[in-house]
């Protein structure tokens, strides 16, 4: 039976979740969950950032970034300071973490290569894959709001 494409998003979620589920286990080690983690990458990655920043880049709801980050800053990773406004909040990791998040960076990486076991050539591949996911609706999106400026 050849495979639908109909099912091409379930496959795609039921194969993040796995993952997820397999990192949750290493990070529990830590005592951390993925969600925590996503944030401290983004962190580690960018640099400080805003509230509002972190929750767009990750595109997750805000108030599930917030209560990450609240249990983050609660266990020492992260800190929150005052921003230019008053209502905006800067989040960085905290300097007595920094060395223990650049340490499991290095430890999901290995992971990832021991995990998936692909090819460079087939991570390539899926780089590009994954980037071109959505890439249309993020453009319609984008001319929409443009055209909604100009009018």
């Amino acid at each position: 039976m050849k495979p639908s494409k109909h099912h091409l998003l379930h496959l795609l979620n039921q194969q993040v979740r796995t993952l997820n589920k397999q990192v949750n286990e290493k990070l529990k080690d830590h005592e951390l969950y993925f969600s925590q983690w996503s944030i401290l990458y983004c962190l580690f990655k960018n640099g400080p950032m805003t509230q509002t920043a972190i929750w767009q880049y990750l595109n997750v709801e805000a108030p599930t970034v917030t209560r990450t980050i609240t249990r983050l800053e609660q266990n020492g990773w992260v800190l929150r300071e005052p921003g230019p406004d008053k209502r905006e909040r800067i989040i960085k990791i905290t300097e007595a973490s920094q060395a223990k998040v650049e340490q499991l960076v290095e430890v999901i990486r290995t992971y990832e290569e021991n995990l998936i076991g692909l090819t460079e050539q087939e991570e390539e591949q899926l780089r590009l894959l994954l980037n071109k996911l959505g890439l249309k609706e993020r453009k319609n999106n984008y001319e929409e709001h443009t055209k909604s400026d100009l009018d």
